[in-house]
């Protein structure tokens, strides 16, 4: 049985980017359900909604629905037409395909004023005499009923005829009650047998039988532990009886009912589950692999079957692994150990063994935007774990050699002496020597002598002035 839940709405609100409460078209179809509800709390906006193929027996829930325009309802179980006086605009109805027998019940559709198509085919009232000129006569807003769109002059032949049409209409729905009423008894009846035949089953004794006499029943417990068959040739007879019960059920001839349907989705489940319990028996559980040793040994292992590539430098030891591009990154996982990597891929572990001990907590894992590629770069530390038996070797490093170059120039440091009578403290106040301000004086202007000055006189020996 299917329910309206509000993760099936929002599944089916994708184009609305998940929102419920604006959304405007919802599509539930094919989705087995039995109960129309919540739909009116959740989505009061909607304008189109389609249920199609479900096993809906009742129109309820939906008054609420006033901007609803167009409802689809076809192939369902819904015997009367009810509960759609609050859908103000409505404007297209299909019911195809369901159990309407109480024609009658289309008068509730008069309210409805902007209802412009209907859809009846299909259903039992479809089958009445006269059936086409009541519906027309009595729903004045419509334009179009099974498709087919309403003259001016049928509607005018059918009002005319309305007096004598409707006590026709009476009786043949009451004919149809009375019948449905003896199929529902019907129904009743085989499912309770159905029930007490499955209680039967149920409380079988363990070999599927009822057993009256005590010494019988001790003595075939004692000697079903010897004579007792292999479980293939159970499975197969159990096979034969559900694929001999599946072809009497479909084959049994039945009539069209809600009852029917019902009765068919049951024993689709029924076989659903039957098939799903047999599937688990053949899923043979795999032991979980070994990825260390009972000694504490790590294992090489590359259960995802991917390519890598490991590269050994002095500082640090990088592992390239071919992820798969399109993969979500949140499917891998890294954990880098001391002396060993272990990457998780979809719950697949590939673990390998590192050549030389690691720093886990400095290792660092990066992953390729364009090939997928996932790259893993741990640098080494000071000393390496050698395989067998577990010796260490010294590596010096950087800080070592400094340490051991301090220690050699402390043992041969030379001490300066010096002498202490030219040793003399500087006078700091005579650092900075103070000028005497002397006042500046106006430069006198030089009088350069002309050749026609009278005082003048011509000296070979000086240099003539540039």
């Amino acid at each position: 049985m299917g329910w309206i839940t509000e993760d099936l709405i929002r599944r089916n609100a994708e184009h609305n980017d998940c929102v419920i409460f604006s959304l405007e078209e919802l599509s539930l179809h094919q989705q087995e359900i039995e109960r129309l509800e919540h739909i009116d709390k959740w989505c009061r906006d909607l304008k189109i909604l389609y249920l199609q193929n479900n096993l809906i027996g009742k129109i309820e829930n939906v008054s609420k629905l006033k901007k609803l325009e167009y409802l689809n309802l076809a192939l369902n179980n819904i015997e009367k037409i009810e509960n759609l006086e609050g859908c103000e605009e409505l404007a297209k109805l299909d019911l195809t395909v369901n159990f309407i027998g109480e024609l009658s019940s289309i008068k509730t559709l008069k309210h409805n004023i902007h209802l412009k198509e209907l859809f009846l085919m299909g259903n039992p009232c479809a089958f009445f005499d006269h059936y086409r000129e009541f519906v027309v006569a009595t729903l004045p807003q419509l334009k179009w009923l099974d498709g087919k769109e309403i003259e001016p002059s049928e509607r005018i032949k059918a009002l005319q005829e309305y007096s004598i049409i409707e006590p026709q209409i009476r009786e043949q729905e009451k004919d149809h009650c009375l019948k449905r009423a003896k199929l529902k008894e019907e129904a009743q009846r085989k499912h309770q047998e159905e029930d007490k035949n499955e209680d039967k089953r149920s409380n079988a004794g363990f070999d599927g039988r009822w057993y009256t006499d005590i010494n019988a029943t001790l003595s075939s417990l004692e000697s079903k532990d010897h004579l007792q068959a292999p479980d293939t040739e159970e499975h197969n007879t159990k096979k034969l009886d559900n694929s001999e019960d599946d072809l009497e059920f479909w084959n049994k001839p039945c009539l069209f009912t809600p009852e029917s349907r019902l009765e068919t989705l049951r024993h689709m489940e029924k076989q659903r589950k039957n098939q799903e319990k047999l599937s688990e028996r053949k899923k043979k559980v795999k032991p979980p692999r070994t990825l260390i040793t009972e000694d504490g040994k790590a294992l090489n292992v590359n259960e995802p079957k991917i390519d890598f590539s490991l590269k050994d430098n002095e500082k640090q030891i990088i592992l390239d692994l071919a992820v798969y591009r399109y993969m979500d990154t949140s499917l891998i996982n890294v954990d880098v150990q001391p002396t060993y990597v272990r990457v998780m891929i979809k719950g697949k572990p590939f673990q390998l063994v590192l050549p030389a001990e690691v720093k886990p907590d400095s290792s660092s894992a990066k992953r390729s935007q364009t090939t997928g590629h996932l790259v893993i770069c741990m640098p080494k530390v000071g000393e390496v774990i050698t395989g067998g038996q577990r010796a260490f070797t010294s590596v010096k490093t950087t800080l070592d050699r400094s340490r051991e170059h301090i220690n050699t120039r402390s043992k041969h440091m030379e001490k300066l002496e010096v002498d202490p009578s030219k040793h003399s403290f500087p006078d700091v106040t005579n650092i900075v020597q103070e000028k005497k301000h002397t006042p500046r004086r106006r430069p006198e202007p030089k009088i350069i002598p002309s050749e026609e000055d009278p005082t003048f006189e011509d000296n070979p020996e000086v240099p003539p002035l540039i």
